[in-house]
């Protein structure tokens, strides 16, 4: 018998929309080389990879080219298979060790609430060209201040949501421009939303991913400053779409969405 896997649209109550992550329930712990093959033959921006661990679960995600440190959605998409194939309660906290250390799930009336660490910002400048390739004006800019510890992104705010829903990158020369991904935002125009963003990381396999919940680790500490709160709603304006429920704690976030299974399946390999 083979391996267990599953396609989940993460921050989405409705199929088809949102951000679909792979996610694999495994008996043992693979060789890397293999998740990643599985990963690319699955060719969706993350796929996760769930072994059980006492009373935790190993956690990894693998873009369809390479391992990432830190995958919101993706941790959301397996929280949700654990509980609907009752490998878990629903009452119980899926815990996972992951290269960002300890994170955790649980159930609320609102959806699915993953802690993850905050990831703080710095002041910075767009490398040469890769302004030009967004083709975008951006009123401020940041990137990671820890990229030991995080994928490299960077982070520009834009004057308006029509601005970022217009934009149209050129992501051949943003990848030569940037080895980095890049999350562009700005304010809302509706009340429904505090801000939007979108999430732009060619380097990583992803020309645009659809709904980022790392990135919202990034947003989360950038707009609670601006805004003065620490509650907020965030809409990702990619082609699918997600809302993402943000609450900054401390020096961690709390991300919360809805997730739904498309696809169930067994790898036979």
């Amino acid at each position: 018998m083979g391996e267990r896997i599953f396609q989940v649209d993460a921050f989405s109550s409705e199929p088809f929309r949102g951000n679909p992550a792979a996610v694999c329930l495994l008996s043992h712990e693979p060789d890397s080389s293999w998740m990643q093959s599985v990963a690319a033959e699955m060719n969706l921006s993350e796929t996760a990879f769930v072994v059980p661990r006492g009373d935790r679960f190993g956690l990894r995600w693998f873009t369809p080219t390479t391992e990432v440190r830190l995958c919101g959605h993706a941790t959301l998409a397996s929280a949700h298979v654990l509980w609907e194939t009752g490998v878990i309660a629903e009452s119980e906290v899926a815990r996972f060790d992951t290269l960002s250390g300890s994170l955790e799930a649980r159930c609320s009336a609102e959806g699915i609430v993953i802690d993850l660490p905050a990831i703080r910002m710095v002041e910075a400048e767009l490398p040469g060209g890769a302004t030009d390739a967004l083709g975008l004006r951006p009123r401020t800019v940041r990137r990671t201040a820890e990229p030991e510890h995080h994928d490299l992104d960077y982070l520009v705010e834009v004057a308006t949501e029509d601005e970022l829903r217009a934009a149209r990158p050129d992501f051949a020369g943003l990848n030569r421009a940037l080895k980095a991904g890049v999350i562009v935002t700005a304010r809302s125009n509706t009340s429904a939303y505090d801000f939007v963003s979108r999430y732009f990381a060619p380097l990583w396999g992803i020309d645009e991913d659809p709904v980022t919940g790392a990135a919202h680790c990034c947003l989360a500490p950038y707009w609670s400053e601006r805004l003065g709160k620490s509650e907020m709603m965030g809409f990702q304006a990619s082609s699918r779409g997600g809302v993402v429920g943000v609450e900054l704690v401390g020096k961690r976030v709390r991300l919360t969405g809805r997730a739904v299974t498309v696809l169930r399946g067994e790898l036979t390999l």
